[in-house]
């Protein structure tokens, strides 16, 4: 049997072949739009998304037995808020994960509904990312769209639903709406009538392994696959790549270097950080996780090199960097603002620290620098819930430069475990495929037989300790110049 994995990126998706064995076939990469029609917005059309994935698909299978073929699942963006009408039409571009518009409608959810009402509907709180008060700006800003709503959904579900026929979710994505009972794995009736929605126009939901339907036979045609191809619900990317890099279980740790940047760690039992700085999600083992996000992780270093020093040879960029935990300059990846920790919209980013003599090499070091750094905020709150982690897995772009996996495990005092294969959410969809074709009888037994470690980095003492006294300084830039921001942006 073969299994297609799809990884519904912001800038792309990625299709992975794979066979029961664990090995990959073929990668295809298609790209499509990102659209910023104003400061702070961030768009693209669902149309574009399926299109690619279908041209991906064909080009994925061109070489292969495609009778072999058995299943399809999906990794995807998060937290984007997709709406149909009743012609199945999309109603409006989706607003993305990293659209900050929301600004109002978060601030109504925390402040007048209340963050210890949303925590105990939800176990979160209000997010300008998040899928609620994008609905509410939708209610607010768009009622004529708001109006016809017939379907609302997460950007995976639309390929899920075009290519099966199923309106279907899974608990890992959708704890990312703010419309879930994540601990009763269920929607919040509370949340459904702050919105003004009804559980109708809600996905069904279920677990990330489980079969949702089959391919319409007209797509199976299209496709050139044989009919009775499985599509199994797939995971939030997040939830996915962990699967991809076998932390599932208790008490298990992944890092994602991808266009945001995540601390994951996964749970057998539900529990919500009290001040809700970290998320606490379901996640695609059929358990939960805690998870801690930033919005601008890999992509502050493809700005940095592509847009300001205009190069994509990032291995030259980072050649020169050697003298490691002595940079005066300091550097705060807030990009498109920050969630984790700060939950600040706001927040922008900004280079601290330069002098005459300040080089190329330690300003590109900061950018690598401050998004660990950045990172190690989020842990420092799994920290001060006693969780205990001593090591972590790596995946995402960022995670093929050796450079910042040695400064991740420096600057986070962590083992890092480097897998053998870094494609995260797209091997991760695979494997959930492969569960729910039932090739494995579980996805903790799947990760434990497909996912192999190939090398570990080691955090150096004295290295260690001179990054923890620039972690020190660092996490007191942002509380300095917090008050700034909204003032910058008005």
């Amino acid at each position: 049997m073969l299994f297609i994995g799809v990884d519904l990126g912001t800038s792309a998706v990625k299709l992975l072949l794979m066979d029961e064995a664990g090995d990959i076939k073929k990668i295809v990469s298609r790209e499509y739009p990102l659209y910023f029609p104003k400061p702070g917005w961030s768009e693209q059309h669902p149309e574009d998304w399926y299109e690619q994935s279908v041209e991906g698909i064909k080009e994925l299978t061109a070489e292969c037995d495609r009778n072999e073929i058995a299943g399809i699942s999906f990794g995807g963006q998060m937290h984007g808020l997709v709406i149909l009408d009743e012609q199945d039409r999309v109603i409006r571009p989706a607003i993305l994960w990293n659209d900050g518009r929301t600004t109002e409608e978060t601030d109504y959810l925390n402040e007048e509904i209340g963050k210890e009402r949303l925590s105990e509907y939800t176990a979160n709180i209000a997010f300008t990312g998040f899928t609620a008060p994008k609905i509410l700006w939708v209610k607010n800003k768009e009622p004529e769209n708001f109006a016809r709503i017939k379907k609302i959904m997460l950007p995976k579900d639309y390929l899920a639903y075009k290519l099966s026929g199923t309106f279907c979710s899974d608990y890992s994505d959708a704890s990312g709406m703010l419309l879930m009972d994540v601990e009763g794995k269920c929607w919040s009736k509370e949340m459904m009538e702050i919105c003004g929605i009804t559980e109708e126009q809600l996905p069904k939901l279920f677990e990330s392994y489980e079969v949702v339907g089959n391919l319409k036979p007209e797509i199976a045609k299209e496709l050139g696959l044989p009919d009775g191809v499985k599509v199994i619900a797939g995971a939030g990317d997040n939830a996915a790549a962990a699967v991809g890099t076998g932390t599932v279980g208790d008490g298990r740790c992944n890092i994602s270097l991808g266009t945001s940047g995540t601390i994951f760690i996964s749970s057998k039992k539900f529990g919500v950080d009290k001040y809700n700085a970290l998320h606490s999600f379901a996640h695609a083992d059929g358990y939960y996780h805690l998870m801690g996000c930033m919005l601008s992780a890999a992509s502050c270093n493809k700005w940095w090199a592509e847009d300001i020093l205009k190069t994509n040879d990032f291995a030259s960029e980072q050649s020169g960097i050697d003298k490691l935990g002595e940079n005066h300059v300091y550097y705060l990846p807030y990009l498109m603002g920050e969630r984790s920790p700060h939950n600040d919209p706001y927040a922008r980013s900004t280079f601290i620290g330069m002098t005459m003599d300040t080089t190329r090499e330690e300003m590109t070091q900061a950018v690598l620098e401050g998004v660990a750094f950045a990172l190690r905020d989020s842990l420092e709150v799994a920290k001060s819930l006693g969780i205990h982690i001593e090591r972590t897995k790596i995946c995402g772009g960022g995670a093929k430069s050796p450079l910042w996996k040695k400064m991740i495990a420096n600057i986070m005092n962590l083992k890092v475990d480097v897998i053998e294969s870094e494609e995260g959410p797209a091997l991760g969809g695979a494997i959930l495929a492969a569960v729910g074709c039932g090739a494995y009888p579980s996805v903790e037994a799947a990760a434990e037989k497909l996912v192999k470690v190939v090398d570990t980095v080691e955090p150096e003492p004295e290295l260690t300790a001179k990054y923890e006294e620039r972690y020190q300084r660092f996490k007191k830039i942002y509380p300095a110049v917090k008050g700034l921001f909204r003032e910058l942006a008005e």
